[in-house]
């Protein structure tokens, strides 16, 4: 099993969910996050009246499944062809390897325990 973690742009969320629901991705985790890339620059934004702010990290959000080997790649590229704008700065997808996983209501573990 595979966890598939993605920072993505904050409004690219809903997409991103449709799009992993229709290759299959039975559930998924959504955190909101902010975040700043190496050569990110802050974004200045416009207060009240002629107030100027610098928003030093920008808003993202962390979207998390755990799915089996096979699937990864399909998953990733629902991600990417929906998350993407071509843009530096459009998030990151990080994939690391899950030893065990355990449904805590049905007591189901392994793969079983992701359906």
């Amino acid at each position: 099993m595979k966890r598939i973690e993605a920072i993505i742009a904050a409004e690219k969320v809903s997409a991103v969910n449709e799009a992993m629901k229709k290759v299959g991705v039975g559930g998924t985790t959504i955190l909101d996050a902010k975040g700043r890339g190496k050569g990110e620059k802050p974004k200045v934004q416009t207060g009240r009246g002629t107030m100027r702010i610098a928003a030093e990290f920008s808003v993202r959000a962390n979207v998390m499944t755990v799915v089996e080997d096979s699937d990864v790649e399909k998953v990733i590229k629902a991600i990417m062809d929906t998350a993407s704008t071509g843009s530096a700065g459009d998030g990151k997808i990080f994939v690391s390897s899950v030893s065990e996983a355990v449904d805590i209501g049905t007591k189901k573990r392994g793969p079983g325990a992701i359906d």
